[in-house]
């Protein structure tokens, strides 16, 4: 299929503003433009509380953002690792995904704020995820949370953290995980696909982008094997909770993503795949000027709430 109408008018625009190659620019300049994109996610989803705490982490306390829906508690609850390529992003660029997330699931989201490369290489972002993870299994029901519902999810970088915390609770026995909710992963380093070598070039993720990040993220080349890295390459995904996993048809992620499904399942895991024509990495963030992006939020809404009955 060709890239949706509205994302041409949506890159159009872009262009037209005289966008440089974010892999040009700097860290700074890099946060700053991924803030400014927080602005297509449209008007906020109205929630009960919208309240930031914080959980202990190994190297200090790690913000986090709990998103209460109205409704009856003890909620299920959904930990929320943001994208950005462990380097950009944070909890204010999320927030509309997390709102949203938690009207349609009718769960308590806790966005975690893991701590960002180059400033803190790997693997501080994937031990303040899993520092999260069992904060919350620990006192979320001090907050009105269910830990007995408890799945993560992320998009991008925080989709590959949400597979990797995932599988070190498995490996290290709990916290017990419902489900996955993993939006365009990053699941493999070294992937080489046909998605990766078409869209080598975007819209918007590039391979040279997607370079720039790891070479922030990383200490050396080698770490790119670390399953906790590339959680694809994992040797033994058996017994992992079943997993939803979005993908958009023009992102260099698209196959590992969809790869990363059929290991679930060759490894009797219940996942799911579900493609998104026509859009690009990073459309989840747009619901404000996308229609596609909103209907994916309601499926994705949708999964969440049947997974945590």
């Amino acid at each position: 299929m060709p890239l949706d109408p509205q994302i041409e008018a949506l890159l159009a625009q872009m262009a037209e503003q005289g966008a440089r190659s974010p892999e040009s620019m700097t860290v700074a300049e890099n946060r700053a433009m991924i803030a400014d994109l927080a602005g297509l996610a449209g008007p906020p989803a109205e929630l009960a509380r919208v309240e930031d705490t914080a959980a202990p982490g190994p190297e200090g306390d790690i913000p986090v953002r709990l998103y209460v829906p109205p409704g009856d508690g003890p909620l299920p609850v959904l930990v929320y690792y943001h994208g950005g390529g462990w380097v950009i992003g944070n909890i204010e660029s999320h927030d509309a995904v997390c709102r949203a997330l938690a009207a349609r699931a009718g769960c308590l989201v806790a966005s975690v704020d893991y701590r960002l490369a180059p400033e803190h290489r790997f693997p501080a972002a994937v031990d303040d995820s899993y520092a999260a993870l069992t904060w919350a299994a620990e006192k979320i029901g001090d907050f009105g949370g269910d830990p007995a519902r408890l799945a993560v999810g992320g998009d991008s970088a925080g989709g590959n953290l949400a597979a990797v915390v995932a599988q070190l609770a498995k490996k290290q026995g709990g916290p017990p995980i419902a489900f996955q909710l993993l939006v365009y992963p990053a699941t493999d380093r070294f992937d080489d696909s046909p998605s990766m070598r078409e869209n080598a070039l975007g819209p918007l993720l590039s391979r040279a982008w997607i370079e720039w990040f790891l070479g922030c993220y990383l200490n050396s080349p080698d770490e790119g094997q670390d399953p906790r890295v590339s959680p694809g390459r994992a040797e033994d995904l058996s017994g992992l909770p079943p997993a939803l996993v979005i993908t958009a048809e023009f992102d260099p992620l698209r196959d590992q993503g969809a790869a990363y499904v059929g290991k679930l399942r060759e490894a009797g895991v219940d996942a799911q795949l579900l493609p998104v024509d026509g859009m690009i990495h990073g459309f989840i963030q747009m619901s404000g000027v996308l229609d596609k992006a909103r209907e994916t939020l309601d499926k994705a809404g949708d999964a969440l709430r049947t997974a945590l009955a």
